[in-house]
C-alpha cells in the first residue's frame, strides 16, 4: 500500500497493447485484490481486481449504486452512465426499483423469446456478410456488420424506428463519454427524450414490442412512474447496441488476426468461443476503470474494511484474467469448458440482456467462418483508432480483407 493518498494508483492504469489487460492489475491482482486507488477524476476508492473478491462482491446486497449523499459520492469519471452514484440516496428503494425492472423485462427475454429470435438473426447476419463481400477490400466490417446488427435487433425488439438508428448511436456515443460530464449529460438527456416520445406514441398505438409491453404494465401498475418507463427502456436501448457491438469487433480481432495461426472455428466451437469473447477485454476497454459500487453498510473483505459510503471499483476485466480461475487467461482457448466469466455480472444484478447478446454473438461468430474461411483483419493492432473517451471502448472502424 502507498504510505500516503498523494502516492494512490490512479485509473485507468495505462495499456500498451489495445487487446490486453493493463500490465498493472496482474500484481495487484496477486498481491493485494483489494486495494486503495485514486480514479481518474481524483477521488479516492477502493478497486477489486481478485476474481473471487469481485465475484462475492458483486451478489453482496451491502453494495448498490445509491449513496447517502450522493453530491458528495466519490466519482469514477465524469460521464453520466455508471461514474457515479444513480438511484437517489435510499438503498432500499434502489433495491425495489432494480426487482420491478427485472420483473418488467423476463418476459421480453425470456428463453422462449430468443429462441424464436435466433433464426431471424441469423437471417439478418447472411445480410450484413452479402454487404461486406460485396465492398471493395479492405471493407470495414465495424460498419457492415458490427455496428448495424446489434441496433437493428434492439430496434426490432423493443419497437423503434431503425431509421432513426443514426440519431441514436450518436446521442449514445455522447452519452457515453468519460471525460465531459456536459456531453455525457447532454447525450443521454436527448436519448430520453427520444425514447419518451416513442412511449408516448406505444401509449397511441401499441405494438408487439418491448415498448409497448411497458406501456401495458404501467397501465396494470399506475405507481410506476414515466420516468421509470422511459429511464429502463432507454438502458435497453444505450445497452442493447453498444455492448454487443464491441464485442463483435473484439471477436473478429481474435478470430482472424491481422497475423499468425488462425485455427478453423467449427459449429461444435461456437458456443464455447462466444463465452470466450464475453471473458476477454475488448479493445480499448477498460478506461473507466471498472463498475463503481458504495457501500451501504460496513463491508469486510479480503482483511480490508470498507466504510459505508466509501465507493468500490469492481475490475471485471481483472477478475476475469484471474489465473487462478482461468488457465492461460489471456488466450482465447476454444476448449475451455469451464468458463464462470462475470461478463454480466454475478448474482441479482446478472444482465437481463445476456441471452440476446449470446444470441447474436453466436449467429456472427457461426456465419463468419463458415461464409468467409479467408477472413483476416487488413491491419496490425497498433494501427487501429480506438474509441478511448468512450465507457464502452471499442474501435472506430474495423478494416478486413479475405
Amino acid at each position: 500500500m502507498p504510505d500516503t493518498a498523494a502516492d494512490l494508483p490512479r485509473l485507468p492504469f495505462p495499456t500498451p497493447d489495445p487487446l490486453g489487460l493493463a500490465p498493472a492489475l496482474g500484481p495487484l491482482r496477486e498481491h493485494a485484490p483489494v486495494t486503495r486507488v485514486r480514479t481518474r477524476v481524483g477521488d479516492e476508492a477502493w478497486l477489486v481486481t481478485g476474481y473471487a473478491q469481485v465475484r462475492s462482491l458483486l451478489a453482496d446486497p451491502r453494495l448498490g449504486r445509491s449513496h447517502p449523499e450522493p453530491e458528495k459520492a466519490a466519482r469514477l469519471h465524469e460521464g453520466m452512465i455508471l461514474g457515479g452514484p444513480m438511484g437517489g440516496s435510499d438503498p432500499e428503494q434502489e433495491r425495489a426499483s432494480h426487482q420491478r425492472m427485472r420483473r418488467l423485462l423476463a418476459p421480453a427475454f425470456s428463453a422462449r423469446r430468443m429462441r424464436h429470435l435466433a433464426d431471424h438473426v441469423g437471417e439478418l447476419v447472411d445480410g450484413m456478410i452479402d454487404d461486406l463481400l460485396a465492398r471493395e477490400r479492405p471493407a470495414d466490417l465495424h460498419a457492415a456488420l458490427a455496428e448495424p446488427l446489434p441496433a437493428l435487433v434492439i430496434c426490432e425488439l423493443l419497437g423503434v424506428p431503425y431509421a432513426d438508428r443514426d440519431a441514436f448511436r450518436a446521442w449514445s456515443s455522447q452519452a457515453a463519454t468519460i471525460d465531459d460530464a456536459e456531453t455525457s449529460r447532454a447525450g443521454i438527456t436527448a436519448l430520453a427524450r427520444y425514447v419518451g416520445g416513442l412511449v408516448e406514441a406505444k401509449r397511441r398505438e401499441p405494438g408487439e414490442d418491448v415498448l409497448s409491453d411497458l406501456v401495458a404494465a404501467q397501465r396494470e401498475d399506475p405507481t410506476l412512474p414515466d420516468m421509470a418507463v422511459t429511464g429502463i427502456a432507454t438502458g435497453l436501448l444505450f445497452a442493447g447496441h453498444e455492448t454487443t457491438m464491441t464485442r463483435i469487433d473484439a471477436g473478429v480481432l481474435r478470430l482472424f488476426p491481422h497475423e499468425g495461426v488462425r485455427p478453423p472455428v467449427g459449429p461444435d466451437d461456437v458456443g464455447r468461443v462466444v463465452e470466450e469473447i464475453l471473458r476477454l477485454p475488448v479493445p480499448g476497454g477498460g478506461r473507466g476503470g471498472g463498475l463503481i459500487r458504495y457501500a451501504h453498510d460496513t463491508v469486510e473483505v479480503d482483511g480490508v474494511t470498507i466504510a459505508p459510503g466509501e465507493a468500490v471499483v469492481l475490475s471485471i476485466g481483472a477478475a476475469n484474467q484471474d489465473p487462478t480461475v482461468f488457465a492461460a487467461p489471456t488466450e482465447l482457448d476454444r476448449d475451455r469448458a469451464e468458463n464462470p466469466h462475470l461478463g454480466f455480472g454475478h448474482g441479482v444484478h446478472h444482465c437481463v440482456g445476456a441471452s440476446l447478446a449470446r444470441v447474436e454473438l453466436r449467429e456472427v461468430f457461426a456465419a463468419l467462418p463458415a461464409r468467409v474461411p479467408t477472413l483476416r483483419v487488413a491491419v496490425p493492432p497498433e494501427e487501429l483508432r480506438l474509441r478511448t473517451e468512450s465507457l464502452t471502448g471499442g474501435v472506430l472502424e474495423l478494416p478486413v480483407t479475405w
